[in-house]
């Protein structure tokens, strides 16, 4: 005898229902901490770009040092890589090439300080919105000056 007493798995309708509202719910409040992360990361990056560039400054000085050369002009060579100086310190438009972040940041001359020295502007890609850095080439007897803190790119400027 055949027995009619059949048993099916599975979820309702109603259960898979609330799990998908469950899910919205969850993800509501999930998605917007992951939301912003890409600032975030773009910050990290210039502050990472901000601290090779004063590493470069410093590494392109020393070399100067050692070779005697604190004069107005001159260049050094770091890792084959010909570096112009001013006053024993990287040029404003050299420093990104001494720093290696010439390929992934755009580094612009964009501007003289009340001293009369270049200054270059370090960001991602330039453009208005992206956090940034100035970097202000060193005067007669002086060092180079970074920004304070982070700024903002504003109509090609760093503010």
């Amino acid at each position: 005898m055949i027995s009619m007493n059949k048993q099916q798995s599975g979820f309702t309708l109603i259960e898979l229902i609330m799990v998908i509202v469950i899910l919205g719910i969850l993800s509501a409040f999930a998605l917007p901490r992951f939301a912003d992360l890409s600032g975030e990361a773009e910050t990290a990056a210039v502050q990472g770009a901000l601290g090779a560039v004063k590493s470069a400054a410093a590494i392109a000085h020393s070399a100067a040092l050692a070779q005697n050369q604190t004069a107005a002009t001159g260049s050094v060579s770091l890792e084959g890589t010909a570096i112009g100086l001013a006053n024993g310190y990287p040029e404003a438009d050299a420093i990104c090439v001494a720093a290696g972040a010439g390929d992934d940041f755009t580094c612009a001359v964009t501007g003289t300080s009340a001293s009369g020295t270049a200054v270059t502007t370090v960001s991602p890609g330039g453009v208005d919105g992206e956090p940034c850095f100035e970097y202000t080439e060193a005067g007669t007897g002086a060092s180079p000056t970074f920004s304070a803190a982070l700024g903002v790119i504003a109509s090609g400027a760093c503010t």
